[in-house]
């Protein structure tokens, strides 16, 4: 049973940068496309980026491109977002999670993923 542990959310102003990491236990992800996704309250979880099992690859919803980086340690089972210019429409619970299917590349629905974190709250401020 794959554990994912997300941690860096806080508090910063519009413009701050943060760096989300995903730690995971029990189980690798080193051959797995792994996903942010984030969700802000009343709203459906939505995709941030995804990353391929190899980490060749690297997938980001429009509002966050140029933006965001995902990168991944697979030594050391980790995943990472790193969130610059950050702005208040970014405020949300941000969620790491791996996806279903070995050695794959892009996946953008939560139905593809089967393992989640608990997610980190990352409030941005004007």
């Amino acid at each position: 049973q794959v554990q994912l542990v997300e941690s860096g959310g806080g508090l910063v102003q519009a413009g701050d940068s943060l760096r989300l990491s995903c730690a995971a236990s029990g189980g690798t992800i080193s051959s797995y496309a792994m996903g942010w996704f984030r969700q802000a309250p009343g709203k459906e979880r939505e995709y941030v980026a995804v990353i391929s099992w190899s980490g060749s690859l690297t997938y980001y919803v429009n509002s966050v491109s140029g933006r965001f980086t995902i990168s991944r340690d697979n030594a050391k089972n980790t995943v990472y977002l790193q969130m610059n210019s950050l702005k208040p429409e970014d405020t949300a619970v941000y969620f790491c999670a791996r996806s279903r299917y070995n050695r794959g590349t892009y996946y953008n629905a939560p139905s593809d993923y089967d393992y989640w974190g608990q997610g980190t709250q990352v409030t941005v401020s004007l």
